[in-house]
C-alpha cells in the first residue's frame, strides 16, 4: 500500500450511495483535496425514525455496490459505526484529513445531527460543510410571497418551476487514490443490515441495488414506460411507473439525471413524470418546514378523532393480505414479496385501513417503513397524511376509496390481482368474505368525521 495522500477530505457517504453527480465528492476534486470514502453506520441518531428492516437489506446491497465501484477507481469504502461525530473526528486524525464533506439530508433529527458535527468540526479547525445532493430544491429555496413555506402542492409547484435550474449531471471521476486503513473499520456484513429470517430473499428477483441498477431501471423506463406514462401510471397491472423510488431515495441517481435523461420523451408524458418527482420536492418541503408530522397529524383538528382501538387480529390481515378485498390483498402480497407497491394501490390500501377500517394512519406508516425499501420519511409522512385526510393537501376525510370501483377502474381485466392474489394462493383459502362491510364501515367512518365537524 502507498502511502496516503497528505492533502484529503472526508467524503461522508449516507443516503447518496453514488459516484456520479455527486456535489460533495466534487467539491473535494474541485478543492484539490483527495476523497477519503467514508460510511458511517449510525440508526441510533436518526431518532424515532431508524431504518427499518427493508431498507437496511438494500442498503447492505447498495454499500456493496459502491465499495465495488470504488475499487474500480483505486480505492475502496472505509466503513464504520458508532457516534458519527466521534468516529469523524478519530478518521480526521488518523488520516490527516483537513475537511469533511457530505451531501445533506432533511430529516430533523439528521438535520439537527449534522448541524452539532459542522459546528463541532470546525471548532477544531476542520473544514466542514454539506451540499444538495438529492433535491431538485431545496426546503427552504421555494415560499410563498409572504415567505411561508407552502401548504398546497399546486402553487408550490408553479413556484419552484420558476426557479428551475437544475444541476448539470457529472461524471463519476476515473480514479480515485487509495488509503490505509484505519482504527475502528469494519466488514460491511459486520453491520448485520440482513434480515434474519430471510424474508426479504424475493426482493432481489425484482431488484438491484445500486447505482448501474437504476440506470437500467431508467433506460428501462426512458424507453418503455414513459411513452404511456400520464394515463398508465394508475394501471397496476402494467409496467408504466418508473419504478426509481427506492435507487432515489438511497441516492443511487439524482433527480436532476432522471430529467436529462427523459429529455427526449413526449413533452407531455414527461411533464407528467416531472410532476411526480415534483411530490417527492414537496414532501420534503413539508417535513423540513413541519418536522412534526411523522409522529402526529398536521391538522390539530384530527388529534380529537375517534380513531378505531386497532384489534391486534384486524391489523394483522390487513399486513398481510387476508382482508378479503382483492385489490388490497394484492397490494399488500406485492409489498411483502417486493418490498414495493404500486402508488395507485398504496391509496387504496391507506383508505382502507384509515377510512373502511378507521385506525390510525401511524400504524400504516410504520408498516410501510419496515417494509418498503422505498421508505422515505417525507414521502411516507406526506402520503400516509394525504390518505387519511389529516396532513397538508389532503384529500378530505369524508373522500372514501371504495376498493372494488377501484379496481375496476384501474385493474379492468384483474391482471394485477391475478399476479398478486389468484396466482399465489388457491381461491378455496382466500377469506371468503370482506373482514368488514364497505358501505357500513364507510358510513361509520362518515359518521365519526361528522362527529367531529361537531366539537
Amino acid at each position: 500500500m502507498t502511502n496516503p495522500p497528505t492533502n484529503s477530505a472526508i467524503i461522508w457517504f449516507r443516503n447518496d450511495l453514488r459516484l456520479r453527480d455527486h456535489p460533495a465528492l466534487g467539491a473535494a476534486i474541485k478543492a484539490g483535496l483527495a476523497p477519503l470514502p467514508v460510511y458511517i453506520h449510525a440508526p441510533h441518531e436518526e431518532g424515532e425514525w431508524a431504518p427499518g428492516a427493508a431498507s437496511d437489506a438494500w442498503r447492505l446491497r447498495s454499500l456493496v455496490a459502491l465499495d465495488a465501484d470504488l475499487r474500480q477507481r483505486g480505492t475502496r469504502l472505509h466503513v464504520f459505526a458508532g457516534d458519527s461525530l466521534v468516529t469523524l473526528q478519530a478518521i480526521a486524525t488518523a488520516s490527516g484529513a483537513s475537511a469533511v464533506f457530505w451531501n445533506r439530508r432533511y430529516d430533523a433529527a439528521i438535520e439537527a445531527r449534522d448541524t452539532r458535527i459542522r459546528r463541532e468540526l470546525r471548532q477544531r479547525g476542520l473544514r466542514a460543510d454539506g451540499y444538495n445532493g438529492s433535491l431538485l430544491f431545496e426546503p427552504w429555496q421555494v415560499e410563498t410571497k409572504t415567505g411561508d413555506p407552502f401548504r398546497v402542492f399546486t402553487p408550490f409547484w408553479k413556484a419552484a418551476l420558476s426557479k428551475w435550474h437544475p444541476p448539470r449531471t457529472l461524471p463519476a471521476p476515473d480514479h480515485l487514490p487509495a488509503f490505509q486503513s484505519m482504527p475502528g473499520e469494519v466488514a460491511i456484513d459486520d453491520l448485520r443490515l440482513q434480515p434474519s429470517p430471510r424474508w426479504d430473499a424475493s426482493f432481489w428477483n425484482y431488484w438491484t441495488p445500486g447505482e448501474h441498477g437504476a440506470d437500467a431501471v431508467l433506460h428501462a423506463f426512458a424507453s418503455g414506460g414513459l411513452q404511456d406514462y400520464r394515463d398508465g401510471r394508475d394501471r397496476p397491472g402494467r409496467s408504466l411507473t418508473s419504478r426509481l423510488s427506492p435507487h432515489l431515495h438511497f441516492g443511487e441517481i439524482t433527480p436532476w439525471r432522471i430529467v436529462e435523461a427523459l429529455e427526449a420523451g413526449p413533452a407531455d408524458q414527461r411533464a407528467a413524470y416531472v410532476r411526480e418527482l415534483g411530490w417527492r420536492e414537496f414532501a420534503h418541503h413539508v417535513l423540513h418546514h413541519f418536522p412534526h408530522t411523522p409522529d402526529t397529524n398536521f391538522n390539530p383538528r384530527f388529534d380529537d378523532f375517534d380513531w378505531a382501538d386497532p384489534a391486534p387480529a384486524a391489523l394483522h390481515a390487513w399486513q398481510h393480505g387476508r382482508t378479503g378485498v382483492p385489490i388490497v390483498d394484492a397490494g399488500m402480497r406485492e409489498l411483502w414479496a417486493t418490498g414495493w407497491m404500486h402508488n395507485r394501490v398504496r391509496m387504496i390500501v391507506a383508505s382502507f385501513l384509515t377510512k373502511n377500517l378507521r385506525i390510525h394512519w401511524r400504524h400504516g406508516a410504520r408498516w410501510f417503513w419496515d417494509t418498503l425499501v422505498d421508505a422515505d420519511l417525507a414521502n411516507n409522512t406526506l402520503g400516509w397524511q394525504w390518505v387519511a385526510g389529516t396532513g397538508v393537501d389532503a384529500a378530505p376525510y369524508f373522500r372514501v376509496f371504495n376498493p372494488v370501483l377501484q379496481a375496476r377502474k384501474f385493474d379492468p381485466q384483474g391482471e394485477y390481482i391475478a399476479r398478486w392474489v389468484r396466482d399465489r394462493e388457491g381461491m378455496d383459502d382466500y377469506p371468503d368474505r370482506l373482514m368488514v362491510d364497505l358501505a357500513d364501515s364507510r358510513r361509520d367512518a362518515l359518521a365519526a368525521f361528522a362527529k367531529l365537524k361537531a366539537r
